[in-house]
């Protein structure tokens, strides 16, 4: 087996149990290498990987193999994208479940993105009211953020990420390899998690960011490998302090009540969600910078950062009111209030509603359509 370049093993320790992320190299390609790290984690005999169509072709037949040796395998391969990220895919995971006649002793194996994920571990959370799984993230964007620290889900038409469980995973495999297939567009939606930990929690994270962004878009996997890791033990940090989001967490949804809006608005899909958190992200500056945390020069920074990953900086055109409304479903919003994660400077975010709502209007309304930027307070 050739050597990883890279390797690192992180723990998330939570209240119901604790659990490793592995991130390495090659277990994707090396022969029996991926189910051999995943294997001592299944409990049972009953395995159903979830993947889809794009990662299936690339993926599945180097873990379904070596696994159908020792376990009972089946397969449930959906279709890919955000717009698919619905209760019809669950049921389709659930279909699988009950026709292989598995029982409370399966293992779910999520095998792709964050959409994939994310599901999974929904799916994992709700049959038979809860059974194990495991995640193989195989963008950068999951292996940032989504895969850890047990948020699962399915969107909304009114909503992103509005049904879900808190479903914590046996473990998580993070191969630097799979981001070789990556479609560069998705490399860049996930560089815009990996941005936004260093907003929030690093300064000095954000100055080795922006030396080290060309070697990542160029698919340095030490690189790339060291920037998984440290968003992986800020994440695991924050999850162990704040399992459910009632505090802490919640920070680290910085550009997320701005990016859902435009996920919503714009339909789930045509905007990827780092795309969106991106432009997000610049929306939150705006408004930390109105308030008077940042300066001028520091918003200047964050979009030159986010430019230089080759992310958005502009959201859509959304009509003001309209954006309120969206805003209103958040899962921050707490008494009818919009709370949001805001900058006091750059590495420290804090969660508020303590903001003339004003301001928050004048950021909206500076990329409405011109003719309906009006909004009655």
């Amino acid at each position: 087996m050739t050597s990883p370049l890279f390797h690192a093993d992180l723990t998330v320790h939570t209240q119901s149990h604790n659990y490793p992320i592995v991130i390495t190299e090659n277990t994707a390609i090396e022969s029996n290498s991926m189910a051999s790290q995943v294997a001592s984690y299944i409990t049972g005999q009953q395995v159903l990987i979830v993947t889809n169509e794009t990662i299936a072709p690339i993926y599945l037949k180097a873990l379904q193999q070596p696994l159908e040796a020792q376990f009972t395998v089946q397969v449930c391969v959906l279709p890919d994208g955000e717009q698919y990220k619905t209760q019809s895919s669950i049921n389709q995971i659930y279909d699988v479940l009950m026709a292989a006649h598995f029982n409370r002793d399966v293992t779910l194996i999520a095998l792709g993105g964050g959409v994939i994920g994310d599901m999974t571990g929904f799916a994992a959370a709700s049959f038979m009211r809860g059974v194990n799984f495991i995640q193989i993230p195989t963008t950068l964007l999951s292996q940032v953020d989504s895969s850890v620290g047990g948020k699962t889900g399915i969107n909304h038409p009114q909503g992103k990420n509005m049904i879900g469980a808190f479903w914590q995973p046996q473990m998580v495999l993070a191969d630097m390899s799979t981001l070789k297939t990556l479609p560069a567009r998705e490399l860049s939606a996930g560089l815009a998690e990996v941005v936004k930990y260093a907003l929030i929690m690093d300064a000095e994270f954000l100055l080795w960011l922006e030396h080290n962004l060309p070697a990542m878009l160029a698919l340095d996997l030490a690189i790339l490998g060291e920037a998984v890791k440290r968003c992986c033990q800020y994440k695991a940090d924050v999850v162990a302090q704040d399992e459910r989001e009632s505090g802490v967490r919640a920070l680290l949804n910085f550009g997320h009540t701005f990016g859902h809006v435009i996920e919503t608005h714009e339909g789930y899909g045509n905007w990827l969600h780092g795309e969106a958190i991106a432009a997000g992200m610049v929306q939150a500056a705006e408004l930390s910078q109105k308030i008077g945390w940042l300066t001028s020069d520091d918003v200047a920074r964050v979009k030159r950062i986010l430019s230089l990953a080759n992310l958005p900086i502009t959201p859509p055109p959304i009509e003001v009111q309209t954006a309120f409304d969206l805003m209103g479903h958040d899962k921050k919003v707490k008494h009818g209030q919009i709370r949001l994660i805001l900058l006091k400077s750059l590495g420290e975010a804090v969660l508020t509603n303590d903001f003339d709502p004003h301001l928050l209007t004048d950021v909206l309304a500076k990329h409405a359509t011109p003719a309906i930027k009006e909004h009655t307070l």
